[in-house]
């Protein structure tokens, strides 16, 4: 629909997959291409700002990284902004971040409120507050499906888990928005820094006020909570309430977006939606392959080893391209096309192994409510105006997306429950 400029293999050797310009600028597709074909464990040389590191780009070897967590371990890090940096202040702490039986118990635990069961009135109240914003929309035929939209529905799930006030969900959209990625360039390290300790300090505050009177939410539950006969530490806490916030409302935002931009430019698929030709459930699938709003993993190596034909020296920095794995020949039939239909898709948008999302229930409910809610309220989405990139190392996807919206003229009361 508006296409970047498509970085050439040729271009490689001079460009830094650590830039964040490089992923927001340039459609990097043929560089992915080439690399599964000809390189598919590439050094990324260091340069004058950070050392260099692996970049893993075939399925196959995306999928055994995540999965050997003994050899290749998260508790230094565990996308490229800490790992070249030097590491993770939570590691050990936060879930992402932590390997082994710790791993095991505090996952045991966020496990509960992200089941299904659980999540039954969670999804119920997404699918009402999705009609009502989609409504809103289109009423004003014209909006920042971003801002406007797709924006408040995971921020509104996630803060409802964690006890969140109504009133600060700007102030937390504000923050999250700036913590890992920008709009107008590359993040500076002050900005993200400054965001990031705003959510830390928040929900240090939240946790505090929840022992002295504790709530049916995920805050009050990691506050009372025993973890491997102990109770969690208040920076055990804290980090894992950014944690949650972080990757429950970036990721599935950005798939959101994303999903509406590639149905604005694939008016087929966008038929195939609006007749009930495919299934919500493969549609939804789709989007989070296409869309692929985390770009990569990070883990170091725990000993020497070989991956592929490549040398892994205990101690490097490895990345494991989610972007690249999704459009990998060897596992999906014409990955260059947008496919609602698309099964299997084994994609690895939510990870794999160990640490495979524990929120993905809900990301796919929150997507399937609103793939449903265009479906029935508009006729036909139309992109207005050129969106702005989010510009990101490890976040991929659209900060705006101006669109028109006509009218189904279909009434309706909402969504159907369940």
């Amino acid at each position: 629909m508006f296409d970047r400029p498509r970085l050439a293999p040729g271009d490689l050797p001079r460009t830094d997959l650590a830039d964040p310009r490089v992923h927001a600028e340039y459609d990097l597709s043929d560089v992915w291409r080439h690399l599964r074909s000809e390189e598919p464990v590439y050094w990324q040389p260091e340069t004058a700002g950070h050392p260099g590191f692996w970049v893993v780009t075939r399925y196959d070897d995306v999928a055994s990284v995540y999965k050997n967590k003994e050899a290749f371990t998260s508790e230094r890090g565990n996308v490229l902004d800490t790992l070249l940096a030097g590491g993770d202040s939570a590691a050990g702490k936060m879930l992402a971040v932590t390997d082994g039986p710790d791993h095991s118990a505090l996952r045991t635990v966020l496990n509960k409120p992200f089941g299904p069961r659980a999540l039954e009135i969670v999804v119920e109240s997404v699918r009402r507050s999705t009609w009502r914003l989609l409504a809103e929309a289109v009423e004003r035929g014209t909006c920042d499906f971003a801002g406007e939209v797709a924006a408040h529905i995971p921020l509104a799930a996630i803060c409802d888990l964690l006890g969140v006030p109504a009133a600060d969900r700007g102030h937390i959209i504000e923050l999250t928005s700036s913590a890992l990625s920008s709009t107008d360039g590359a993040p500076t390290t002050e900005t993200t820094w400054t965001s990031r300790n705003g959510l830390l300090l928040y929900f240090a505050e939240l946790a505090e006020s929840r022992r002295s009177k504790p709530y049916d939410d995920i805050v009050s539950l990691l506050v009372s909570q025993e973890v491997a006969g102990r109770p969690l530490s208040h920076e055990e806490i804290i980090f894992n309430c950014y944690s949650i916030i972080m990757g429950g409302h970036e990721t599935t935002r950005l798939a959101m977006i994303g999903g509406l931009e590639a149905l604005i430019a694939h008016p087929r698929q966008w038929e195939l939606l609006k007749s009930g030709a495919v299934s919500t459930a493969t549609a939804v699938d789709e989007v989070l392959r296409w869309t692929t709003p985390a770009l990569h993993g990070g883990r170091t190596a725990t000993q020497d080893s070989f991956l592929g034909d490549a040398f892994i020296e205990e101690g490097d920095v490895v990345t494991v391209w989610n972007v690249s794995a999704n459009h990998d020949e060897r596992v999906f039939d014409h990955p260059e096309r947008f496919d609602l239909a698309r099964t299997p898709n084994k994609h690895l948008a939510f990870a794999h192994g160990a640490h495979f999302c524990i929120g993905a229930h809900l990301a796919r409910q929150e997507i399937s409510a609103v793939l449903e809610a265009l479906r029935a309220l508009v006729r036909t989405p139309v992109a207005t105006a050129p969106p702005q990139r989010v510009f990101s190392s490890f976040l991929s996807g659209l900060a705006t997306l101006p669109v028109s919206l006509e009218p189904e003229g279909r009434p309706g009361p909402g969504p159907a429950a369940g």
